[in-house]
C-alpha cells in the first residue's frame, strides 16, 4: 500500500510575515509540525527542491526527525498561490503506524461511458477525492471505478467504489461520483434589426404627423393654446 520517503525539515525561527515572506524568497517552504499527542505545534521550514521530490516520490507517508526524535507524518494540508501554484504553507502531521488516520484519496474514472461513445454525451466528476479512515500503511494511493456502462442520464454515487475491507469509507455514499449528460448546445446570439424609423431624442419613434417639414406637418403652438385665447377675446 503506501510506501515512505524521507524529507528534511528544520525548525523555523523567523515567525512574522517580514521572515516567512523571506523565506520564501529563498525558496523555502515555511509550515508547521502537530500530532494529536503533542500540545503545541511547531514551526517548520523544508525546502522546494525537497518538498517536490517528495510528491514525485508518490509517498503518502513521510519520515522527518523532530528534534532528535524520528516522526511517521502526512501532509495533512498544503496551500498553493491562486495564481502560480507556488507552495505558500504546509502542516506536517505525526501519526502511529498501529493508529488509523482519516486521509483523502484521489478517485480515478477509468473506461469511456457508451452515453460519452455512442450517444454524444459528455462525462462529468463531481467528486475527485473521498475521505477514507485506515492504518497509515494501508492508505491506498488511489481508488478507481469503470464508467464504461454508463449512459446519458446515468449517476453513480461514492457508494459503489469497491474499497479494501482495511479501508472505512468517511465520505457519505450518496455522494454523486460521475454522471453523463447531453452535451451543452451552442445558441448563436440573436441580432435584432435595426429599426427603420429613426429614434428622437427620448428613445421614442415619432407620430404620424409630426416632425419637421412642409406637406401638413404640424408644430406645437407656442405660448399657449390658440383657440383658448379667442375663446377668451370672444367673450
Amino acid at each position: 500500500m503506501a510506501n515512505e520517503h524521507k524529507i528534511d525539515i528544520n525548525k523555523r525561527e523567523s515567525l512574522g510575515k517580514k521572515g516567512v515572506k523571506q523565506l520564501r524568497r529563498e525558496g523555502m517552504i515555511p509550515g508547521i509540525y502537530y500530532s494529536p499527542n503533542s500540545e503545541n505545534s511547531t514551526p517548520i521550514v523544508i525546502s522546494q527542491g525537497d518538498f517536490h521530490e517528495a510528491v514525485k516520490s508518490g509517498a503518502r507517508i513521510f519520515n522527518i526527525s523532530v528534534g532528535e526524535k524520528k516522526q511517521n507524518v502526512l501532509f495533512k494540508s498544503v496551500q498553493y498561490h491562486p495564481v502560480t501554484d507556488q507552495v505558500l504553507h504546509i502542516d506536517l502531521y505525526g501519526i502511529r503506524m498501529d493508529r488509523a488516520v482519516n486521509i483523502k484519496i484521489p478517485v480515478h474514472l477509468i473506461g469511456d461511458p457508451i452515453g460519452v461513445t455512442e450517444e454524444g454525451g459528455v462525462i462529468s466528476q463531481a467528486t475527485t477525492e473521498i475521505e477514507i479512515a485506515c492504518l497509515p500503511g494501508d492508505i491506498p494511493e488511489f481508488v478507481e471505478t469503470d464508467v464504461s456502462g454508463l449512459a446519458i442520464g446515468d449517476a453513480i454515487n461514492v457508494g459503489i467504489l469497491q474499497l479494501d475491507e482495511k479501508i472505512t469509507l468517511i465520505t457519505p455514499e450518496d455522494t454523486v461520483l460521475a454522471s453523463v449528460t447531453h452535451a451543452m448546445k451552442e445558441i448563436e446570439p440573436v441580432v435584432e434589426e435595426e429599426e427603420e424609423e429613426f429614434m428622437d431624442e427620448e428613445g421614442e419613434a415619432p407620430a404620424e404627423g409630426e416632425g419637421e417639414g412642409e406637406g401638413g406637418d404640424k408644430k406645437p403652438a407656442e405660448g399657449g393654446d390658440a383657440s383658448k385665447e379667442q375663446d377668451a377675446g370672444s367673450e
